[in-house]
Parts: structure tokens; sequence; C-alpha cells
């Protein structure tokens, strides 16, 4: 590792690999004694300073997306473009010391093998220093500043997700030293997935299953559970209820890893949010730009699509919000969007429409599980 006392502070030799690497606790703060013994050294130079902390950009203009040679998986990574936080700049002070503070942190928690949600380490952080952290969204964006920093995951910093997600269907999982879980007979609330990303790695897992199903919605998971449409279609269903967190996308890559034969196919409403949606499980995401690979799949998009609104009574089909506007001028301003994608939402936004998927129960309650077959056997999905 090179010398780091020079005026700009460089933590580490391979600061040019844009990625955050899984480590042990002894190694993470291993790393953040590191920083804190080069800031030390700049400070205690001949000529002190206070140097900046380098940082990988995570802005979109700083995103890339790869895409693969040997695989038909690709994701977001961000490129070798670097910000900074000063404590010398009024605006960026506080940013500044928070990176600290929760390095400080981080550090105590994995001393005391602890593992911590954001949502702890925000009151911890709120109690201790309250002139630096006054919401949830601060703590959230300096831990990735954390992780632009130290180039480690945010599981290797102790804190774990907080998971939303469920899974169904023909899976069976066992945590090590319990019993097996039959995943088809958890009712329609589902399997509730860890947000312990080192225990879903351990998972043992079977299936017989032929899909696996992304659903957005939880309402439209319990519909499927409830009709065991995983009997009807041999499938196992994930949903994250919304957004991804990350434990659900960990489970899917897992899941992939596991049945790298099985085809991926997301069920999302017909908006822009929906897309969104589906391109965080296909491609991961800007804001973990450094860990979005870990959690790429090759997910597929079954519906809501064009084709499919004319099974929708016109009354049925709402107005697009500003917010929807937003999403879409975001998701075509991107690189990330295949051409098909793009045709769909370039679609949406001429219609000045968006459908979703509760609007297919103007057919009948069991017509969504008739509808997903008859798109599955028709290979009608891109």
């Amino acid at each position: 590792m090179e010398d780091l006392s020079k005026s700009s502070l460089n933590f580490f030799a391979d600061q040019q690999l844009c990625s955050a690497d899984i480590l042990s606790p002894i190694e993470v703060r291993a790393r953040i004694e590191v920083s804190v013994i080069n800031f030390l050294k700049i400070l205690n130079s001949p000529d002190p300073a206070i140097s900046d902390l380098p940082l990988i950009n995570r802005k979109s203009s700083n995103s890339r997306v790869s895409q693969g040679l040997l695989t038909d998986v690709s994701w977001i990574f961000l490129s070798h473009s670097f910000c900074t936080r000063s404590l010398t700049k009024s605006n960026a002070a506080k940013a500044f010391v928070r990176v600290w503070k929760v390095m400080e942190t981080c550090f105590q928690i994995l001393s005391q093998e602890k593992r911590v949600t954001q949502r702890e380490l925000f009151y911890k952080l709120l109690c201790d220093s309250p002139e630096y952290f006054t919401s949830q969204l601060q703590v959230n964006r300096t831990i990735q500043d954390v992780i632009a920093l130290l180039h480690c995951s945010r599981f290797s910093l102790g804190i774990v997700a907080s998971s939303r997600g469920l899974v169904a269907g023909r899976l069976m999982l066992q945590e090590p030293n319990e019993e097996v879980i039959d995943c088809s007979a958890c009712g329609s609330s589902g399997y509730s997935i860890s947000g312990d990303l080192s225990l879903l790695e351990k998972l043992d897992l079977k299936t017989d299953a032929r899909y696996i199903i992304v659903v957005e919605k939880h309402a439209i998971f319990q519909r499927l559970t409830e009709d065991f449409v995983f009997n009807q279609i041999p499938s196992i269903l994930i949903t994250a209820k919304g957004y991804p967190d990350i434990a659900t996308r960990f489970l899917l890559h897992r899941l992939n890893r596991a049945f790298p034969d099985l085809p991926i196919l997301a069920l999302v409403d017909w908006n822009p949010a929906g897309l969104a949606i589906l391109c965080t499980f296909k491609f991961g995401s800007i804001g973990m730009g450094m860990e979005a690979y870990r959690y790429a799949c090759n997910v597929k998009w079954l519906g809501l699509r064009g084709d499919d609104v004319q099974l929708i009574p016109e009354q049925s089909l709402l107005p697009l919000k500003p917010r929807d506007l937003q999403i879409a001028r975001s998701l075509m301003s991107s690189e990330i969007l295949q051409e098909n994608y793009k045709e769909e939402l370039s679609l949406m936004v001429h219609n000045g429409q968006r459908a979703e998927v509760e609007a297919l129960y103007f057919h009948g309650y069991d017509y969504l599980g008739k509808y997903i077959a008859k798109k599955i056997v028709q290979a009608d999905y891109i």
C-alpha cells in the first residue's frame, strides 16, 4: 500500500476499482484504522492540512452499464469519477463529519460482533450526535459515502438490510441447523426473507419449479399464493412489496445462482414506476453502483405491457402522475433500457396512461393465473 501522507488522501492502492468488497470484520476495522492513521499523518506533517475525503461519484452521470459477453446479465456500475467531502467547504463540512461518525460507530459495532439495521443506526447516531444526524436519509447517504470510501459492502460494515421481502411456492429451504421449510405451505403471507445476507448465502435450496416470478405488489403476491398459482405453473414467487430491498434482491440472485436454468419473469404495473422496479432487479441501482453487480439477474418482463392494455376496461386506466413522468424521463436518459423497453415507456408517456395489475380482475379473480399461464406458454416476455 502506497504512502498516503500527501496533499490528496488516497486510502487504498486499488482505488480505481469501483467495487465494494465483502470483507471480514477484522479487515473492515483495519481499513478504518488505516484511514484514521493516514488522516492524522497529513494533519501532523510539516505542511499540515485537513484532507478531503475522495469518494466514488454516485451520480447518474458517472454510471455505466456492463453488457456481458458470455452471459445475458447486464448491470450498472460506477466509473472512475470522484467527488469529495471537505471540512473546509461550508456546504460539505457536516457531511465530512458524518462520514467519520458513521465509521466510528461501525468500528464499535464490528468490535462488539454485532449487526444493526439502518434504522437502528439512525437512532444511535441521533442520540450520540444530534447536531449532525437529523434524518434517516442523512444516515443512508452517509453509509453509501463510507462504502465509497472504504470500498467494502454495507453488510461488511455490520449493517443488515431491513427486509420486506417474501417468497412462496415450490421451494424447499433450510437454514443451518434448522428444519426444512416448505414455501408452498407458508400460506398467503409466504416466507419472510431475512435481512442477514450471510444467512441467505448459507441457505440450502431445492426446487422442482420451472420459473421464478417476481411480483411487484404484496396484494398480487397474496392473490397468487391464495390461488396456489405456483402449482398450476410450477414456480417460485418472490416479492419485495414494491421497490426492492437488498435482501430480496440478494435472495433472487441466490436463487438464480442455485437454479440458473429457471427463467426469471417480472409481473409489474404498466407504469414508469413498475418498469423502474423491474430494472432495479435486472440491472441494480445507481445508488448502490459499487455493489449492483452482486445482485443483477436476467429478469424478463412478463407483464403488464402495452399489448395487455386491450384486456383492461378504459375506465380502469389511470392518468400518469407528475411523479410517473419524472421517473420516465430518468429512465429514458439512462443507458440501461433496451430498445423494446424504451418503446413500452414511450407508449405509456404518449398515451398519458398507466394500468395496474389489479385491473385484470375485471375478468374475474381467477383470471390472473390464467393470464400468467398464457403468457408463459406463448413465451410472451421480453
